[in-house]
């Protein structure tokens, strides 16, 4: 069995901006309904807006580290038909999961080099996946086959009965 092809760096991209128009649509949601429960102005009260804030960092923690955790992907990865498996190719544990996503900070940290890696490097390994032990690779796509047709039943000629 050949080994998984790794994920590069403009697919990764990719499924990073779906998941943060996710994290956008969370924030978007969380003001909506707390604007609408407490009855304030979120857009002009600065406490409100770091709670807000707050609510959507833990939210995409969770997001992250529990949907890698679970299965490999976030659904920005699920979509563009990547996952994130431990270097054995195996589930990530969480340890590995919460190490990945602690991860993220030290690559922006290196002012976006760190995510850079992805593109520069031939195993296609950001920053940190090295500091998981992870990489991102590609889902194999079942292609779903229909079996042939049978073939057709030719029933016999009117003069062919009486020959046997």
């Amino acid at each position: 069995m050949n080994a998984p092809r790794p994920a590069g760096f403009w697919i990764r991209a990719l499924a990073a901006l779906v998941d943060f128009a996710i994290y956008g649509l969370v924030e978007a949601s969380f003001g909506r309904l707390a604007a609408l429960l407490v009855d304030i102005d979120f857009a002009a009260s600065a406490p409100f807006q770091g709670l807000l804030v707050s609510h959507t960092v833990l939210f995409a923690s969770l997001y992250a580290i529990m949907l890698h955790r679970l299965g490999g992907q976030t659904l920005g990865k699920m979509l563009v038909g990547v996952r994130v498996v431990a270097d054995d190719g195996g589930p990530l544990t969480l340890g590995a999961a919460v190490l990945r996503y602690l991860g993220y900070f030290v690559s922006c940290a290196t002012l976006g080099f760190g995510f850079l890696m992805a593109g520069l490097r031939a195993d296609r390994r950001a920053l940190h996946d090295l500091i998981a032990g992870t990489r991102v690779v590609r889902v194999e796509r079942a292609v779903a086959r229909r079996p042939a047709p049978p073939p057709p039943v030719v029933a016999p000629a009117a003069g062919d009965a009486g020959a046997a």
